[in-house]
């Protein structure tokens, strides 16, 4: 086995590991997680709104979420790879790794990675804190009788549902806090904004890699706010999680994935180019000629 397939091998073990201890987490809490059991007052309104279903179900939000930023990244490395030349190929057990498929690999890992972390760290807010939902009169109909005077404005913690619903969605009732959607959305959303603004540099048209970015914006605040209208969380469970999905994002893009910094050199070799350029007096077109028609 050679140098080259040694190192691409422990830095997929490695990346897969990575992945796979902080997916199985989640896994964990989704299994065997165990909510905290928080009380609550008879006359706290906002847990009487009724149960609707979701206008963006998980399957739409994780498959939305993650086919869309996957696709347009490896979608996004092969264009790149086409304009630009320079990229340094990769050998794996005799056989070369195309440049543009190790990009997509390492900017897809980091953004799986990303959305992992985003998933269980709303997870250990979600079971530790236990904040019921705004349906949570409706689906669990405990056995108080909020009417008697002893319960007015007294926290009831000694109850049990009588609703007869499955032990799943008494579950759930106390997931509320931050909303999972919107941290999710956030996260994936932003992140795919940010790599927009990276990789697209068709000069064709000045506004429509905003618009896009745009759309991907519009797309985490409506499935924000349908968790709202549809009375699956609190108006502060999805400022929290869209908080929390936006910080994960950034973080993950500046300080894991570097594409502030990628951007930053782009643009750093663009300008030397073009100073290059006036000092001697090559034209644009004999510098691409020369180079290969390198480009960022």
């Amino acid at each position: 086995m050679d140098r080259s397939t040694k190192l691409i091998l422990r830095k997929l073990i490695i990346d897969f590991l990575c992945i796979f201890v902080v997916g199985i987490s989640v896994l964990m809490f989704f299994l065997f997680g165990k909510p905290y059991k928080r009380g609550f007052f008879c006359n706290d309104e906002s847990l009487y709104h009724p149960y609707h279903e979701s206008t963006v179900t998980s399957a739409m939000l994780y498959v939305i979420g993650l086919l869309l930023p996957i696709c347009a990244m490896i979608l996004g490395e092969y264009l790149h790879w086409r304009r630009f030349s320079e990229h340094t190929a990769n050998v794996l057990f005799g056989y070369t790794i195309p440049p543009w498929l190790w990009n997509a690999y390492q900017k897809v890992g980091v953004f799986g990675f990303g959305a992992a972390c985003t998933v269980l760290t709303t997870d250990i807010a979600k079971y530790t804190i236990g904040r019921l939902r705004p349906h949570f009169m409706k689906l669990c109909v405990p056995n108080i009788d909020c009417n008697l005077p002893e319960y007015q404005h007294k926290y009831i913690e000694n109850f049990h549902c009588t609703a007869g619903v499955s032990d799943k969605l008494l579950k759930e009732v106390r997931l509320s806090f931050p909303s999972g959607h919107s941290s999710f959305s956030a996260y994936t959303m932003i992140y795919l904004a940010m790599y927009l603004q990276l990789r697209m540099k068709w000069k064709g048209s000045k506004l429509l890699k905003h618009f896009l970015q745009l759309l991907c914006l519009l797309m985490a605040w409506f499935t924000a706010m349908t968790r709202i209208s549809n009375y699956k969380h609190h108006w502060s469970d999805v400022l929290a999680g869209s908080t929390l999905g936006i910080i994960v994002a950034l973080v993950v893009a500046h300080c894991v994935a570097d594409i502030f910094r990628e951007e930053e050199h782009c643009c750093l070799e663009k300008h030397q180019t073009t100073d290059y350029e006036t000092e001697t007096g090559v034209t644009s077109s004999q510098v691409n000629n020369g180079a290969g028609n390198r480009s960022c």
